[in-house]
């Protein structure tokens, strides 16, 4: 397959999910905190996009996963493998980007008014990153297929399976 289509495929792939985990990360982290407002989710989604981006952009997500599977002797997209690739990727998108946003709204706390005593960044995070870890996991097995195939039949590519 031409190289120029694969890495444009991997491109947007890593676009869409980006764009998806930070929708719905940033949406369940300011819901969990129990101080949901528009304003607060739009900036966090905002910046926990940028962050997925950076991180889809540096790190080559289809070589890792594939290595991994074929590490583990794994059958390609048999469901044992999605499981694989969907637990990678989530391991290396979900920490920095729940650590982003929670760190984000602890500072945001901090400078209207709460007293630095009543907060925990360590217990704010790790109260969001469980939740967010195990949301992640679900969303790129649920959505990277998907975008996958879309982003194949765009480029003139007929999908496998």
């Amino acid at each position: 397959m031409d190289p120029k289509k694969m890495r444009k495929i991997g491109m947007t792939v890593s676009i869409c999910m980006g764009i998806t985990m930070s929708f719905f990360l940033s949406l369940i982290g300011t819901a969990v905190s129990g101080h949901f407002t528009v304003p607060g989710w739009i900036i966090s989604f905002l910046i926990s996009t940028v962050v997925s981006l950076v991180i889809g952009f540096i790190i080559p997500m289809k070589k890792v996963t594939d290595g991994a599977v074929r590490a583990l002797k794994l059958q390609p997209r048999s469901l044992v493998a999605r499981c694989v690739e969907s637990l990678i990727s989530d391991i290396i998108y979900t920490p920095l980007m729940t650590f982003i946003m929670v760190f984000f709204a602890y500072r945001s706390a901090l400078s209207q008014g709460a007293p630095a005593g009543s907060l925990s960044l360590g217990g704010m995070f790790f109260g969001s990153f469980w939740i967010c870890l195990a949301a992640g996991f679900l969303l790129i097995f649920i959505f990277k297929p998907l975008f996958v195939k879309m982003a194949m039949k765009r480029n003139g590519i007929k999908p496998e399976g």
